[in-house]
């Protein structure tokens, strides 16, 4: 017996773009929700051509989009016309789910907001994601996760190693966005099975910004607890990253625990540090760090990477070699448990990425290949009752 699918029948519409918010319409579209993505006419989701960027790997498939928009449909509509808000309207009142990263004003000129949808239908869940959240004095400021998730948390300032004088880091695009889809995922299925116990709709939200918080809060949180920040450690004290004679780097960060690093100090022949009393216990490590991390970085760095993995792991040392991106097709454990799986056609990619979400005994639908722009537009009027007269018609006027 084939695992249910959770979602089969949910209804969602897309009114988003980018990361985030689309990638929360394609989990759910593993799970078997509907999703019908609206894009407007002969423009479409600027994400579309973010894989051509000059940041981005070189290749011919669109892999941000595939893996982003995954399993979805694509209806083009110009929501600024007044047939494009009829049809639109239509849409929401049979739909579940509507999501949503729409700018504040955008919405209100709309008339998108969940106070205006709300009385089309009272099931609805509406989703909402944006930047700021949806109170404050910046909640109608557009931004991505690299600023509002990243800089605005207060995450880009700590990752940097402040006695080298060394600048704010700037993440890697997408990082943010991806954990902040999941957690509008978490509170759509939330409303959903409030919905379920009620019978009622409603909005649920998050932002980019209470996801970087939420990152940020081990170390955040110390500023509502009247913490004082001054004899913080520098990042170099929790980094502990060491570079091989090749070039490669390896992360001792779990080698904590006394008896783990006095294992490691064995492996890499430092036998003095036991005697020295400049080394010879954490608290008096910590006092010479500057020098002890130039001992460590001096030994590790007379051998390659795969000489020192091979003496850790036979040491049974949680030392982790730092992967390039190229090498993790090849990682055991990633196959293992079902981090990538196969797609359900060919459409460039070998593996498809899957979101975090596991759940044994519930079904998934198998990646298939994102739409063209407006590839889906004639199926989905159809399905509203339109003749293919009524849908020419529209076409001519711009409105699809």
């Amino acid at each position: 017996m084939a695992d249910e699918l959770l979602f089969e029948g949910l209804k969602v519409l897309d009114l988003s773009s980018w990361i985030a918010a689309p990638t929360c319409a394609a989990m759910l579209s593993e799970l078997g929700a509907e999703v019908t993505k609206i894009e407007q006419p002969g423009v479409g989701d600027g994400y579309r051509i973010y894989y051509q960027s000059p940041v981005s790997p070189i290749s011919e498939v669109n892999y941000t989009y595939h893996l982003d928009n995954r399993n979805t449909r694509s209806l083009t509509l110009d929501l600024k016309s007044e047939e494009g808000q009829t049809i639109f309207h239509r849409l929401v009142a049979g739909a579940d789910v509507l999501i949503t990263n729409q700018p504040f004003p955008i919405r209100r000129a709309l008339k998108l907001n969940y106070e205006d949808l709300k009385p089309l239908n009272e099931r609805l869940i509406y989703a909402s994601l944006s930047a700021y959240g949806e109170q404050g004095p910046d909640k109608d400021q557009k931004s991505f996760d690299l600023v509002a998730y990243w800089t605005r948390s207060g995450l880009m300032n700590q990752m940097r190693h402040r006695h080298l004088g060394q600048e704010p880091m700037q993440a890697m695009a997408g990082m943010g966005d991806h954990p902040t889809g999941v957690a509008l995922y978490g509170s759509i299925v939330t409303a959903l099975l409030r919905r379920e116990r009620t019978g009622k709709g409603g909005k649920a939200h998050t932002s980019l910004l209470a996801n970087g918080l939420w990152s940020a809060s081990c170390f955040a949180q110390a500023a509502w607890a009247d913490a004082d920040f001054s004899q913080m450690p520098s990042q170099r004290l929790t980094g502990a990253l060491f570079e091989t004679s090749d070039g490669r780097w390896l992360n001792l960060v779990m080698a904590r625990q006394v008896e783990i690093f006095d294992r490691l100090l064995v492996a890499l022949e430092l036998l003095d540090w036991f005697t020295d009393e400049r080394f010879a216990t954490p608290e008096s490590r910590l006092d010479h760090a500057e020098e002890a991390t130039q001992a460590l970085r001096d030994v590790i760095g007379r051998r390659t990477a795969a000489e020192w993995m091979a003496l850790f792991r036979e040491q049974e040392l949680p030392v982790t070699l730092v992967p390039e991106f190229p090498e993790l097709p090849e990682d055991p454990q990633i196959q293992a448990n079902g981090m990538v799986v196969d797609p359900a056609d060919d459409f460039g990619l070998s593996k498809v990425i899957r979101d975090p979400i596991n759940v044994d005994g519930v079904g998934r639908v198998a990646p298939r290949r994102s739409p063209e722009l407006g590839e889906h537009t004639d199926v989905v009027l159809t399905e509203l009752g339109l003749s293919a007269e009524d849908i020419e018609g529209l076409r001519e006027r711009g409105v699809v």
